[in-house]
């Protein structure tokens, strides 16, 4: 674990690995961790690199807009040590975050993945986050996370997985809840169908069929508005595939981020 000293913030990180550099951006609803299910496996083949997010764990804020957050994302390239050969791969809020940071600053790296996540949410999608971000400046982070579960994983998947349940929901409890409201406002302000198509990155969207907080809809219109970007749907899986069905996750991306083959042998067993 380290913690980078940028010019007007902190952005903590954990490594695993060596190669061609991999930065996964986590959701809202999780921290980090939620990708630890296949982090092992990508290691195989690359150097993996998990920040916090801006008001996250260890990462200070970085204000309530998509801009900012990308941008302080993007200010810890050159002290992490990350070039052009990097691929960038964010789920659910850490690919809105993805996105912006493609729109602003894609030279700097190489493909994306964007799983889970879209150009912007509907009156109603907005209103939730509004909401969301009411319930935690008035109760805390336990006014929303069982919300949050629910729109994390598929009820059945909860129900037959209780140790997921009780993992993430102890996780999401820990983050800070005036940095969670600051989320909240950025993702209800956010519309990014006016730049998308300035993303020149290689693309692929990925979608859980069951996802509850951006479905796929959202994904269907993201794709259509990069061009040459590919689609993958993923039946019955929610929000966070890579911990729900990390070895689908895998699969769906192994080739789009030409992984190896050993990558492809180990997540067989995940």
């Amino acid at each position: 674990m380290a913690s980078i000293e940028l010019k007007d913030g902190v952005i903590d990180v954990v490594e695993h690995g060596s190669g061609k550099p991999l930065l996964l951006l986590h959701s809202l609803l999780a921290d980090r961790a939620i990708f630890d299910r296949i982090v092992p496996t990508l290691a195989r083949s690359r150097r993996v690199i998990l920040p916090d997010l801006p008001g996250f764990g260890g990462s200070s804020s970085a204000g309530a807009t998509m801009t900012g957050i990308a941008d302080r994302i993007s200010d810890a390239f050159a002290p992490l040590d990350l070039g052009a050969d990097t691929d960038v791969l964010g789920n659910g809020f850490g690919g809105f975050i993805a996105s912006t940071l493609a729109i602003r600053h894609g030279r700097r790296f190489d493909r994306l993945v964007l799983a889970d996540t879209g150009v912007g949410f509907s009156a109603e999608g907005r209103a939730s986050f509004d909401t969301m971000a009411d319930r935690v400046r008035e109760h805390g982070m336990e006014g929303v996370v069982d919300i949050a579960m629910k729109r994390l994983f598929p009820e059945p998947f909860l129900a037959d997985n209780p140790a997921m349940l009780e993992e993430r929901r102890a996780a999401l409890v820990k983050t800070n809840p005036a940095f969670f409201a600051e989320a909240c406002v950025a993702l209800a302000n956010l519309d990014l169908r006016e730049e998308i198509g300035r993303i020149e990155n290689p693309t692929l969207v990925v979608v859980g069929s069951l996802d509850a907080a951006t479905p796929p809809p959202m994904a269907h219109e993201l794709a259509a508005s990069i061009e040459g970007a590919q689609l993958v749907e993923l039946p019955g899986l929610g929000h966070a595939p890579m911990a729900q069905a990390p070895a689908a996750f895998l699969e769906a991306i192994y080739a789009f981020l030409d992984l190896g083959a050993e990558t492809r042998q180990s997540s067989a067993g995940t």
